[in-house]
């Protein structure tokens, strides 16, 4: 498989086979582009069906990971109330929502471990060109991260009656610490593939190289990528912690116990608003970072978000809704509602700035590219058929979607605002129950949103070019030439259907799990289980045997 690398096919013969300079013979390959779809059917089927597959799997997985993250902190806090006050009500809710993040964690591990299993099934190619790169983030974190996040995540759950309670406590803050770390290092790697920094193309050996580890973690894409990820899984939690907090609210105050309703779940539901009330304006600020990065590195991809086929020559609009081929080539695409300057404002922070469409951006990296290669001598690797943008409809809804999901959260922090403005109010009301159950899904289908949208949005790029003057020379790999050669159609649909069956049973218990123990509510009461606690110390001398705390 050619790898889509600025110089690499310099180094081979005009007959595609191997080459040799300075005595080391280079891997062999195919010269240009890859094969059409009507002569080499094959392989763009094994293409198309790995990209099926890992798409599934990552949105899949990544419906987990924003709970995981934003709940471990909201958990850590609930039990340092506890620590601080005494309050019963905090230790059972620590137990509540610990509970449930326990079974999250599980199944976010359980499906994350296959994306890495990927690299190396379906992408070989991907993996032998990044490998020295992207290897080293992923590499540490699992050992600064996952290690410290899943052996202090044991204590914790063993810990109970074992460790004192400040002990304990620094156990729960330092899964949340680990796993919000863990986030970091993973963007780190995929904020690389975004906008390469740190590395240089290696010609004898077709590969990137990182020479700048430094660079890659202060990656100007993961300063951006990073407050926005955590900032909407805070999001997520807080609408999850209040969500539940509030149907058992309303649950209570109309079986007639306004006084559990009262000092147990509306203290639950004033921690999840705080935090949706906090993340809700993290994710506005950063996203809006985001975009104007976003403009910046990767234009074709905020252009295609827009559906703005054609530059303009003063301010670019905010399509709200927009028909058309979005599927194709733009033909008789119509935004039928828009927003006067919004798009330039998104991208410059003026309303009046230009903006450019994906037509001139197709015709600038064809240009660009084209002019390097023979510039260097290189053999062609892009033809006019080449596509430079990603899929329009995919793109457009999906910044749309990811956007307007939002609006769920919204909603049930202004009721909460709204009904709960008095001090020490709760309410009855069944829409309010309603809401905050429904609310749940939206920052869920948000952030999975948000991530097709900035992994569609790449395309055709597994890699993508950093032009720019400061950019990284001769590293860029298209996502077509990143697939294993070696895997048949008949490989990765079998592991697809294996893996999609599997997930399918996974979700099954997954969701039957959360609301098992979600309906359950929190307990009637709890003692404190700890070492300090001396009515728990044994009499006989005798040491309790470890016991799992739920």
């Amino acid at each position: 498989m050619v790898l889509a690398s600025r110089g690499l096919s310099s180094y081979r013969s005009q007959n595609g086979c191997t080459t040799v300079r300075d005595g080391r013979a280079a891997r062999p390959t195919r010269r240009g582009r890859p094969p059409a779809r009507t002569t080499t059917e094959t392989h763009v089927d094994a293409l198309d069906l790995a990209r099926w597959q890992f798409g599934i799997t990552t949105v899949y997985h990544f419906i987990f990971v924003p709970l995981t993250i934003g709940l471990s902190p909201l958990v850590a806090i609930m039990q340092t109330a506890w620590y601080r006050t005494g309050n019963e009500r905090w230790l059972r809710l620590t137990k509540f929502f610990g509970k449930l993040l326990l079974i999250n964690f599980a199944i976010g591990v359980a499906t994350g471990i296959v994306q890495e299993f990927q690299f190396g099934m379906n992408w070989s190619e991907y993996s032998r060109f990044v490998g020295d790169v992207f290897g080293a983030p992923l590499a540490m974190e699992a050992l600064a991260a996952f290690f410290v996040e899943s052996t202090f995540l044991g204590l914790w759950i063993f810990g109970w009656d074992k460790l004192p309670k400040r002990i304990h406590l620094a156990c729960i803050w330092a899964v949340a610490i680990a796993t919000n770390l863990s986030a970091f290092f993973i963007l780190a790697a995929n904020s690389w593939m975004q906008h390469p920094v740190g590395t240089i193309f290696n010609m004898e050996t077709g590969r990137a190289e990182m020479v700048d580890i430094g660079a890659v973690l202060s990656n100007p894409t993961v300063l951006a990528a990073f407050p926005h990820t955590i900032s909407a899984a805070f999001l997520t939690a807080g609408t999850f912690v209040a969500g539940i907090a509030a149907w058992w609210m309303v649950r209570l105050v109309r079986a007639g116990d306004e006084a559990t309703a009262r000092d147990v779940y509306r203290p639950a539901v004033v921690l999840g608003l705080v935090t949706m009330l906090v993340s809700g304006a993290g994710v506005a600020v950063t996203g809006d970072w985001q975009a104007k990065l976003m403009f910046e590195q990767q234009p074709a991809k905020m252009a295609a978000a827009e559906g703005l086929c054609e530059s303009t020559e003063g301010g670019a609009a905010f399509s709200i809704l927009t028909v058309g081929d979005l599927n194709n080539d733009c033909d008789g695409v119509r935004h039928l509602i828009e927003i006067p300057g919004l798009t330039s404002f998104l991208a410059t922070g003026t309303f009046d700035a230009p903006i450019r469409g994906v037509e001139e951006l197709q015709a600038e990296y064809t240009e660009w590219i084209t002019t390097w290669e023979a510039e260097n001598g290189v053999e062609p690797t892009v033809d006019e058929s080449t596509q430079f943008y990603p899929n329009l409809f995919v793109t457009y809804w999906s910044f749309r979607l990811m956007i307007g999901l939002g609006v769920g959260s919204a909603a049930l922090a202004l009721a909460a605002l709204w009904l709960l403005r008095r001090k020490g109010s709760v309410t009855g009301k069944v829409w309010f129950g309603r809401l905050g159950i429904a609310a749940i899904a939206t920052p869920f289908l948000a952030s999975a949103f948000g991530w097709i949208f900035t992994e569609m949005g790449r395309q055709p790029w597994v890699v993508a070019p950093n032009p720019d003057p400061s950019g990284v020379d001769g590293v860029w790999l298209l996502t077509a030439r990143g697939v294993s050669e070696v895997v048949s159609p008949g490989m990765v649909w079998f592991s697809m259907i294996g893996f999609t069956a599997l997930y399918g049973v996974l979700a099954v218990a997954w969701f039957r799990l959360m609301k098992r123990y979600a309906v359950e509510g929190v307990a009637d009461t709890e003692k404190d289980p700890s070492p300090d606690n001396p009515d728990n110390r044994p009499t006989d001398g005798t040491d309790r045997p470890l016991s799992f705390a739920y």
